[in-house]
């Protein structure tokens, strides 16, 4: 049996936080409650240098306990090509990789995900990318293709590994940043940026594809709405994400970043 704990959406630098005081503070938790594995589902920082020297140095802390982190939206807005993000940039980055966990039948895959505005399809304006550069943090984010194509290329790759761990007979544990179900969406009949923002939520293929090979645990971010875990067919789906907490937002429910990581935290016993 192996101790995971899953958090995403840490946002250390929108929400003001020094990680050299909070490193030794996590760690030391993650230490004491028997952590083997800590899965970071994406927007640790809006660099991704930073994002990878927190995950690094948390990693030697915590050995020989395993880290492994995908980007979100936000770690990609800075120090990153998408060619970079598509490529095996450091051993605790598993966008388009995977591990399997010691002395279990359980592979934790992952893949950063993206989004093709099949969210937002109840709406009858749908120029959608027009209103992402206008108005959206991720059109300063570079690809080679459309948002469609590279959600696309996202179910394709994730599909792959899944054939692969069925044909394995593994027990998969799947970490991705963006939404993967339209249950985690919220419409509204007065806030016409939410409702067009839906569009870059994330997508339902990935959804249909996970239910399609019966993954076991998803787990993913992007929303901070704070959800329960919840079930749907044989996936069990959980968003753990920590949000933000500044002058003009405050989606915590504790006063400090700590103990809202903490409270946060998922601990699974993957066995």
């Amino acid at each position: 049996m192996v101790k995971a704990a899953l958090i995403s959406d840490l946002h250390f630098d929108v929400n003001r936080q020094n990680i050299d005081q909070l490193l030794p503070q996590q760690a030391g938790y993650l230490m004491q409650q028997g952590v083997g594995l800590y899965l970071i589902a994406g927007d640790i920082t809006n660099h991704f240098a930073q994002s990878l020297d927190y995950v690094e140095r948390i990693q030697r802390l915590i050995a020989p306990a395993k880290v492994r982190f995908i980007a979100g939206n936000h770690d990609m807005l800075h120090d990153v090509t998408y060619a970079a993000l598509e490529s095996p940039l450091a051993p605790t980055y598993l966008h388009q990789g995977q591990l399997d966990v010691a002395e279990t039948n359980w592979r934790i895959i992952g893949n950063n995900g993206w989004y093709d505005y099949q969210f937002a399809d109840n709406l009858i304006n749908r120029d959608f990318l027009t209103w992402k550069r206008a108005f959206w943090v991720d059109s300063t984010i570079e690809q080679p293709q459309t948002d469609p194509e590279r959600m696309t290329h996202v179910l394709t790759a994730v599909e792959a590994q899944l054939v692969q761990a069925q044909a394995e007979h593994k027990r998969v544990l799947l970490m991705t940043h963006f939404v993967p179900r339209r249950d985690y969406i919220r419409y509204t009949d007065d806030d016409r940026f939410w409702n067009m923002a839906n569009a870059m939520l994330g997508s339902p293929r990935l959804g249909k594809l996970l239910e399609d090979y019966h993954v076991e645990i998803v787990q993913f971010g992007h929303v901070h709405r704070h959800f329960a875990p919840r079930q749907f067919n044989d996936t069990t789906y959980y968003d753990q994400a920590v949000g933000y907490h500044n002058k003009r937002i405050n989606e915590w429910s504790q006063t400090d970043y700590f103990t809202e990581w903490r409270q946060r935290l998922r601990l699974l016993e993957l066995k």
